[in-house]
């Protein structure tokens, strides 16, 4: 394994001046997905045998739902690096990540209801896919609160590392519900293993769409952590020269 990558990955100041020039490309890409994937999928895609043109909401639900998921599992990771190894920058990363993970987390419940109100007939059901979701919504809310509560740093960084850790029993639990329990929640969309049951002109824009908001969170992401990193490391002679620049222009 590359170590001095790695150590040089968990450096603040490296990450700030590489992320610098990714932004600029992610965002343009971002936004072009973006645009191309929800203007095919909620306006030029087929109506859905069944469902009608109430499924095109799939188009925003399913890539909400998988980021909320993806996110803290990522936040789980982060934690791991922050007890084991105690880098700066991947604590950085959970705290940033947090809000952004309870957002889409909180948009995917509303379009998921949104979407089982035509379909089920009511916006909420106690199903275990919603519930164990509103549960990761909770979570998310958990450690950012905590990380409000704690005024230490280190110690702020320790608990909410835990925390995430513990949480993170919930994501296989979301995961496999359908199939666990006897759930309205239809299964899976996409499987890995298996070929999927959409028609190409509908799975197309739903890629993309995903490719989209991953990118749409990974801009997101950057800016919160370069915000962060300026916030934490303003003592650090590197810094002061970035606030000087900025202040001379």
């Amino acid at each position: 394994m590359n170590w001095t990558f790695f150590h040089k990955l968990g450096s603040p100041k490296w990450f700030y001046e590489i992320s610098g020039k990714w932004l600029p490309w992610l965002a343009i890409l971002a936004a072009l997905l973006m645009a191309v994937g929800l203007t095919w999928g909620l306006m030029f895609t087929p109506p859905d045998y069944l469902q009608g043109n109430s499924y095109r909401i799939i188009f925003l639900h399913v890539p909400t739902a998988f980021l909320a998921s993806a996110i803290y599992v990522m936040m789980a990771c982060a934690g791991v690096v922050t007890l084991v190894w105690k880098m700066k920058l991947a604590d950085m990363a959970l705290k940033c990540c947090a809000p952004i993970g309870a957002s889409f987390c909180l948009m995917a419940l509303i379009t998921g209801a949104i979407w089982g109100k035509p379909t089920w007939g009511t916006w909420w059901v106690w199903d275990a896919r919603l519930t164990s979701m509103l549960i990761l919504l909770f979570l998310y809310m958990g450690v950012i609160a905590l990380r409000g509560a704690i005024r230490t740093t280190n110690t702020a960084a320790r608990a909410c590392a835990i925390l995430t850790l513990v949480g993170v029993i919930n994501i296989p639990i979301i995961k496999f519900s359908v199939q666990w329990w006897n759930t309205l929640h239809q299964g899976a969309t996409l499987k890995l293993t298996e070929k999927p049951s959409m028609a190409p002109e509908m799975l197309w824009p739903l890629l993309i769409s995903i490719a989209a908001f991953y990118l749409f969170f990974t801009v997101v992401l950057f800016l919160r952590l370069r915000t962060e990193i300026l916030d934490r490391e303003r003592r650090t002679k590197w810094v002061h020269n970035i606030v000087t620049a900025g202040a001379g222009n």
